[in-house]
């Protein structure tokens, strides 16, 4: 099975091809592990599917944007995380993203759900919107697959995991841009098999924690692949645009 993790990273994406050729349900992946780099996520599923056809593309940017109120994924992600919450931004409203300053999309976001928005989160709306847009004019193509996935949640499915706890989620205590929790991030990777090469080429000047969390959402993908995977929601949040809005573990 080939899939496809990927997370922003200084206005690009970074990428982490998982190629295992084995499609059974085991965590341990095993196989080739690629990293690629694009402008835009159109261009880094193409430089993926040149090695290719990928089954999954997984991506740490919300999916289904919602009109009113706020996202079901994101609120269930920040009960999950617990102390850790501040990892999930809650999504803005698409009026909100679509809106032309930070202090418009607050006006907006205040209307539609009582809150304003962050600046980090309206930050973020150019990869938002550039990933809505791909959704949409995909509307009806089955593969690859596409879904959201958050590194926290995702790391803390791993810890969970290789703890015993098949059901739970063990949020992991260190900041992933320490030192420390850059280590335990790798160490759990490698011990579902996701061995990150030390030598990426172009990929290798991001920043390594946007690189693991790329890595841990290509985990992620392929569990999904597999079947393996869990949303939250459960069942996923329907959105006014179509979408099953979920965050996948």
């Amino acid at each position: 099975m080939r899939v496809l993790g990927a997370d922003v990273w200084d206005g690009r994406w970074v990428g982490v091809v998982l190629d295992d050729g084995d499609d059974s349900v085991d965590d341990v992946v095993g196989g080739r592990v690629e990293a690629h780099t694009a402008a835009d996520v159109r261009a880094l599923v193409a430089a993926a599917q040149r090695g290719g056809p990928l089954a999954v593309v997984g991506l740490d940017v919300p999916i289904g944007l919602a009109e009113r109120g706020h996202r079901a994924a994101d609120l269930e992600a920040r009960r999950v995380l617990g102390a850790r919450r501040s990892s999930v931004f809650v999504t803005p409203v698409r009026a909100a993203l679509e809106a032309g300053s930070h202090a418009e999309a607050v006006v907006i976001s205040r209307e539609a759900t009582g809150a304003g928005v962050s600046v980090q989160a309206y930050g973020l709306r150019a990869k938002v919107l550039e990933v809505d847009a791909w959704v949409r004019e995909r509307s009806g193509v089955e593969a690859p697959r596409v879904v959201e996935v958050h590194p926290e949640v995702a790391f803390g499915r791993l810890a969970a995991l290789r703890a015993g706890d098949a059901d739970g989620c063990h949020p992991l205590a260190d900041r992933k841009k320490s030192w420390a929790g850059a280590a335990r991030r790798r160490a759990l990777l490698a011990a579902a098999g996701v061995v990150v090469p030390d030598e990426m080429g172009e990929a290798g000047r991001a920043a390594v924690d946007d690189v693991l969390d790329a890595a841990v959402v290509a985990w992620v993908a392929r569990r999904v692949g597999l079947g393996a995977a869990r949303p939250l929601p459960d069942p996923p949040q329907v959105t006014p645009d179509g979408w099953p809005a979920a965050i996948w573990s």
